[in-house]
């Protein structure tokens, strides 16, 4: 099963809220989402990167959240759906931002070749998580601790008061949830190219 696939079965086993076939129609025909790179130069710096984190995302975070002490000691539990919507759209920020590029890299012999590479554009440039929860929420409605853990998804957003992310964290504790799955997606997971 290709990773599309994989979202689109995910996606559609879990999430039902209204407006959930306009945001898959959105992500399917409308968006580069399915062919995007995850990052410019670092983890998932290839076409269809972008789904592969998303997915290696989720996976994390169904397992984060399925540990005894997370469901015993903590006692988080989230529905399903929560849990696919802040994992499978935490960075659809990203979508139409990388334009294919190439860059100069010496090799071993000490010639220059190019090389494929993304650059980074943003048309619209709102934020990280925020521009996700700004997409999302144009599509479907998000609980207030759901937009929180996209928002907060990388524990920093620009340059705002530092001491913000501990107290989301310690209010919405699915935004640390899903922080711990995006870095341990992104640094465990995903090898740099």
């Amino acid at each position: 099963m290709s990773a599309k696939e994989e979202f689109i079965e995910i996606f559609r086993e879990h999430v039902h809220r209204d407006g959930a076939e306009a945001l898959l129609d959105y992500l399917t025909n409308k968006s580069d989402f399915f062919t995007s790179p995850a990052s410019a130069r670092y983890h998932g710096a290839y076409a269809g990167g972008l789904c592969e984190h998303s997915l290696n995302v989720y996976h994390c975070l169904t397992d984060y959240l399925a540990r005894e002490r997370v469901t015993d000691l903590y006692g988080l539990e989230y529905s399903p759906e929560s849990i696919a919507l802040v994992a499978l759209l935490h960075d659809v920020c990203k979508i139409g931002c990388y334009k294919p590029s190439t860059r100069n890299v010496k090799g071993e012999d000490g010639k220059w070749t190019q090389v494929p590479t993304f650059t980074y554009e943003d048309p619209l440039p709102y934020g990280h998580g925020e521009k996700s929860v700004y997409v999302i929420n144009g599509f479907v409605r998000l609980t207030r601790e759901e937009a929180m853990a996209i928002r907060w998804h990388m524990g920093f957003s620009g340059t705002e008061d530092s001491r913000l992310v501990g107290r989301a964290f310690a209010k919405y504790p699915l935004a640390f949830a899903l922080s711990v799955a995006d870095m341990e997606a992104t640094y465990f997971l995903e090898e740099e190219p």
